[in-house]
């Protein structure tokens, strides 16, 4: 304690400035007084930095286990790569998680009981979530008690579910498995249909399984089927046909249609409808041009669970083609145009507080802008400054809240459509002032390089770009000649595109975004007038249907998915 004859000196920044010394000696191979061998790697270390850092290492060394004074520890349970990153880690601080490594990582953090970066892993995983992968993933999640991981991959399976089931992984589920997914309330389906294919579909995958059928029927909702379905589809199924108690469930199905007046004394749960509460966000619309074409700073919001628009806190600026990107659950309205001058400047909606702020200014002005989060990070890619397209591209830090200059495309792009997938930026289509590209490229910011992917089926500026079950949708746009009414989709699988069911309006100016399973595109530009129409895709259907149009804009918006989860 200080007194009059005495102070006390406190250096804040000693560890901070002391770890990369630590580090420093460890790479030299000095002082290391411990051995880490696993399998054929010896990694050489210090026992006090492992026991101030690694949980698993401080109660080995402090312990008095038998360890605690070899000079060569054998660790069995970690691979390698995996151990050499985490004991890294202990002296940085610092771990790249990627796709490869990610599993191993868990494992070991999980092991090392090292939680920040166990979480890092699971949040990791979260974000790459596929139908494909969903369910390796939550075995693998189950198997080491990532229980936040676990209850990611349920939402997801619930959400997806249809997607899910035509997995390879679902065709290899175990009955109880299975039994338990098609029993759930949860189960995001736009038809009982889609739950009985399933089904079936699983059963065929081996002979042995058809035992396993009747009981599985019990979790379907056979009373739900359209009365076509159950004689077109069911009836004439033989798997149905030659079991007793398939036909029982099937004759209360039917008499669910036939005796609509009993319908009360048949109430149970394989009556009530499925309802997916996991809605992923609520839309948001902004800026954009009323009908004469005047900028706007309005914006308003859309409900799933409403269906219908509602006006929100409006921005402090005017701001038609305005670049719009969702991170850390906030809303980010990034350059424009006001009417009369390109925009640098960007503010960012926080839905809790309900109140727009002002954060640091882009470098350059652009408007027809396109933006998207990846990695924590936002990234800005080309749009016009008033005199010339741009091919510059600007990444935002919000923990610093700067902007950034970053690897240029190799095309001037203005009204190009930008998405974040699989670790990626991609830019796709827009125009340089003289030419309308079908190209496409794409942006790896772990080595700064934008390289060439394949061109679009169709040239298109002003387009909606939006990603869905592991898949990049675009729709509408300007060719050049033609305001587009065409929407396709690129497979990473086979790397190709190929068209999908065309919309409903032509819409150039588009915005696109998906939400709850579907895409949404709003508002934009028929050729003629601004439009508030919106349409939603569904995938299953291969159909585009009106749903609720906008109240206050005429198209030209920029719009976000702010997630309620």
């Amino acid at each position: 304690m200080a007194t009059e004859d005495s102070i006390t000196f406190i250096q804040e920044n000693l560890a901070i400035k002391s770890f990369p010394i630590f580090e420093d000696i460890k790479r030299e191979g000095k002082l290391c007084d411990v051995v880490l061998k696993v399998e054929d790697r010896r990694i050489h270390a210090h026992r006090i930095i492992l026991a101030g850092t690694i949980p698993y290492f401080h109660a080995m060394f402090t312990h008095d286990m038998v360890e605690s004074t070899q000079g060569e520890i054998t660790i069995k349970e970690i691979d390698p790569e995996a151990l050499e990153l985490l004991i890294n880690f202990a002296y940085s601080g610092k771990v790249v998680i990627s796709t490869s490594n990610v599993q191993s990582l868990l494992v070991g953090a999980s092991f090392l009981q090292l939680n920040r970066v166990r979480s890092a892993c699971c949040d990791f995983l979260k974000k790459r979530l596929h139908p494909n992968n969903v369910l390796g993933v939550q075995s693998f999640a189950d198997i080491l008690g990532c229980i936040n991981l676990v209850e990611a991959t349920n939402r997801y399976i619930q959400m997806y579910f249809t997607e899910v089931a035509r997995s390879e992984e679902f065709t290899n589920l175990m009955f109880t498995d299975v039994k338990d997914i098609i029993s759930r309330d949860e189960l995001h389906v736009t038809s009982e249909e889609q739950v009985f294919d399933a089904v079936v579909s699983w059963v065929k995958a081996k002979d042995s399984r058809k035992t396993y059928l009747p009981e599985l029927l019990t979790q379907v909702r056979m009373p739900l089927l359209s009365p076509q379905y159950l004689t077109d589809h069911v009836a004439t199924e033989e798997l149905i046909r030659s079991s007793h108690q398939c036909r029982d469930l099937l004759d209360e199905a039917k008499d669910y249609h036939l005796m609509p007046e009993r319908r009360p004394l048949l109430q149970s749960f394989r009556t009530r409808p499925r309802c997916c509460p996991d809605i992923i966000g609520c839309i948001y619309a902004v800026g954009g041009l009323t009908k004469s074409g005047d900028s706007l700073s309005t914006v308003e919001m859309y409900d799933p669970n409403v269906g219908i628009w509602k006006m929100g806190e409006a921005m402090t600026m005017l701001r038609s083609r305005v670049g719009v990107a969702v991170m850390h659950n906030k809303l980010y309205a990034i350059g424009g145009y006001n009417g009369s001058e390109r925009l640098s400047t960007v503010e960012v909606f926080d839905p809790e507080m309900r109140k727009w702020s002002t954060a640091a200014s882009m470098n350059c002005k652009r408007s027809a802008v396109g933006a998207a989060t990846l990695f924590n990070t936002l990234y800005v890619c080309g749009g016009y400054d008033g005199i010339s397209s741009l091919n510059t591209v600007e990444s935002y830090d919000p923990s610093r809240n700067q902007w950034s200059m970053v690897t240029s495309m190799s095309k001037h792009r203005s009204a190009a459509g930008v998405v974040a997938f699989e670790d990626h930026i991609y830019a796709l289509g827009g125009h340089d002032g003289l030419s309308i590209f079908d190209s496409v490229e794409r942006y790896n910011p772990l080595v700064g390089q934008w390289v060439t992917m394949p061109s679009m089926l169709t040239k298109r500026c002003r387009l909606g770009v939006a990603t869905l079950n592991g898949k990049i949708y675009v729709c509408g746009g300007y060719d050049g000649s033609t305001f587009l009414l065409t929407a396709e989709v690129y497979n990473p699988i086979t790397k190709q595109w190929s068209y999908i069911a065309p919309m409903n309006t032509m819409r150039s100016r588009v915005a696109l975004v998906a939400n709850c399973g579907r895409l949404y595109a709003i508002g934009g530009y028929d050729g003629t007038t601004n439009l508030s129409s919106v349409e939603i895709y569904v995938p299953e259907l291969d159909r585009w249907e009106f749903v609720a149009s906008m109240c206050a804009h005429e198209g030209g918006v920029g719009v976000g998915v702010v997630p309620s989860l």
